[in-house]
């Protein structure tokens, strides 16, 4: 009998080696068999033409797509000056197998920090920033994300492009038929700018007829992203050309409320440019239209019971139409808290109130459920929400929240701009005569646990690396944010409170933590937001660096605090290479290094 269990034991399914389950089973994080050409998980979903694997053999999609928009870019080049060059290669054969989709990866290592010398980068467009015209840059393309897909690669015409006498003659005034690359060069970037739509969509929205495609502020707003992320390849030379397109089409846009998630996304993308690029009062104002205009439109409410009956014509009129499926009321949501994100976090750095209300007063409570992956709604997986609050739901009962939605990786994300901005709002609040109350002591206390209780719901470091891409790039900056919290908390407080320093200093190291899962690659999809929780991790480093010089002036003594200043000022001068407002603190870092 004993030998029977054993042989039977010896029979069963031999556990998957990591990193070999199909990408669909790793996205999904579901028990993989490895079978090829489809896993058995994929034949039951009847998602075996979708099985694929990511075998770590041959050139990264990375590496692929980029020699392709190298190609594409010396084309252009040689159709600016016809006169200069004759042409020199094919740009596509619809017909030829190319390795360009390759299904292969690889991973670079995160290199060891030092101390750099910096020198502010900037780009083509204005900013406040001294410019580096000898910045190299990586291409942003990407085909690390699954969701590329080569049929729309198969289907562009470069014919248009070849008919194009010079591309010097547009002169800011117009461009090449650019529209299915730029998308393309868009869309693993997506979620960078806070983007979260349903991608298929997206692609086919460029064959319908122009009245049912989606906005030209929105298509334009997503082309500007595309050119701004391309620096300093050729595309980059249109980046002013779509900005003007897009602050041009929103006249138009407002006209109807038909488009107002469209333009309300198009002001999203907007600000987050203009913020990264460190032009704050541009993106503010953004910023603060998307929120306005989400709130107009009551996306702050979906789910809630209909009110229409006490709203007379006039209000009815900014009403939308009820959305056609899942996925367009999915997007809905998303938009929402896209908003949410932009505007809780955004007011941090801009130090000013949110826009967003979120209180008890019926039109001013948020009660739209939590925001799922477009996967979810496609499948129709939707969290219909029952019209309650839904942020001060977490914070007043955040240890017994039952709602599977509120777990996923885009509520994490909202979670922790809740916690950023509150954090920094309760701080701010405080005043000597604060302590005649203890009000403010209990809300500190509680708002305290809150933070500590939810970084403990997340995935822990270790198995963040792990992950895939996307939720990759979202859990390193919830985690960031997470930590910056604790520093905004106790920032009033640190100078004079020895508990309050040492939390502080232990969440910027936290963060310090964080950066060492960041690879070369991983610095083209972050969202630029996790600049802030960098500086705010600077403030704290370069206010113990001060104290411990102060009061015993021994090098021994601060070198710790100094390779931490270190390995901050090393992502910091890496990000800054692609969004200037983080090069301007990378700035400050490497001063306070230089004694200066």
């Amino acid at each position: 009998m004993a030998e029977e269990r054993k042989s039977t034991s010896s029979t069963g399914p031999v556990p998957l080696q990591r990193g070999k389950a199909c990408l669909r089973c790793r996205k999904r994080k579901m028990r993989c068999d490895g079978s090829k050409p489809a896993c058995s998980q994929c034949v039951r979903a009847k998602k075996g033409d979708g099985c694929e694997y990511d075998d770590g053999k041959g050139k990264t999609r990375t590496q692929l797509m980029r020699e392709h928009i190298a190609r594409l870019e010396m084309r252009v080049k040689e159709l600016e000056n016809p006169e200069q060059s004759a042409p020199s290669m094919t740009l596509f054969d619809p017909h030829a197998i190319s390795s360009y989709y390759s299904e292969s990866s690889s991973s670079s290592s995160y290199d060891s920090p030092g101390k750099l010398s910096f020198s502010a980068s900037a780009s083509a467009s204005p900013t406040p920033f001294e410019q580096d015209p000898h910045r190299s840059m990586h291409s942003p393309l990407s085909l690390d994300s699954s969701e590329i897909d080569p049929r729309t690669w198969n289907h562009l015409n470069f014919s248009d492009l070849a008919s194009v006498t010079g591309l010097a003659s547009f002169s800011g005034i117009d461009a090449p038929p650019l529209d299915h690359i730029l998308l393309e060069i868009f869309i693993p970037h997506r979620h960078q700018c806070g983007l979260d739509t349903h991608v298929g969509r997206l692609r086919d929205s460029l064959s319908l007829p122009p009245a049912e495609q989606r906005h030209p502020v929105l298509m334009n707003a997503i082309f500007l992203w595309a050119c701004y992320i391309s620096r300093p390849g050729s595309l980059s030379q249109y980046e002013q050309l779509y900005l003007s397109r897009t602050t041009a089409a929103l006249g138009d846009a407002l006209q109807s409320t038909s488009k107002a998630v469209d333009i309300i996304q198009a002001c999203c993308l907007l600000s987050v440019y203009y913020l990264s690029n460190g032009r704050l009062l541009e993106g503010s104002h953004y910023s603060a239209a998307a929120s306005t205009l989400a709130i107009q439109c009551r996306l702050h409410q979906i789910g809630s019971q209909d009110t229409s009956m006490a709203l007379d014509s006039w209000d009815a009129s900014f009403d939308l139409p009820p959305p056609k499926d899942n996925i367009e009321r999915g997007e809905r949501i998303s938009t929402f808290w896209q908003v949410y994100n932009l505007d809780r976090c955004w007011s941090v750095v801009l130090r000013r109130p949110a826009t967003l209300p979120d209180s008890d007063h019926p039109w001013a409570s948020i009660t739209t459920p939590w925001p799922q992956r477009s996967e979810d709604y496609e499948n129709g997986e939707l969290d219909l929400g029952g019209g309650s609050p839904t942020i001060r739901a977490f914070f007043v009962q955040q240890a017994q929240s039952t709602s599977l939605s509120g777990f996923s990786t885009v509520a994490l994300r909202v979670k922790a701009s809740a916690l950023f901005e509150g954090a920094n709002r309760l701080s701010s609040s405080w005043s000597p005569r604060s302590l005649t109350s203890g009000a403010f002591s209990e809300n500190f206390t509680a708002f305290e646990h809150s933070i500590i209780r939810f970084t403990t719901t997340l995935l822990p470091l270790h198995q963040v690396g792990g992950a895939i891409p996307d939720d990759k790039y979202a859990l390193i900056v919830i985690h960031s944010l997470a930590h910056a919290s604790m520093i905004g908390l106790h920032a009033p407080f640190m100078r004079d409170d020895g508990v309050s320093r040492e939390k502080s200093l232990r969440a910027a190291r936290s963060i310090i933590h964080v950066t060492k899962l960041i690879t070369d690659a991983d610095f083209e999809f972050l969202d630029p937001v996790i600049g802030s929780c960098w500086a705010s991790a600077g403030k704290v480093l370069e206010g113990e660096l001060t104290r411990l010089q102060t009061s015993w002036p021994d090098p021994l003594n601060t070198m710790e605090v100094r390779g931490d200043l270190e390995a901050l000022l090393y992502v910091m001068t890496k990000f800054g290479a692609r969004f200037p407002l983080v090069a301007y603190h990378s700035a400050k870092v490497q001063s306070c290094l230089d004694g200066e």
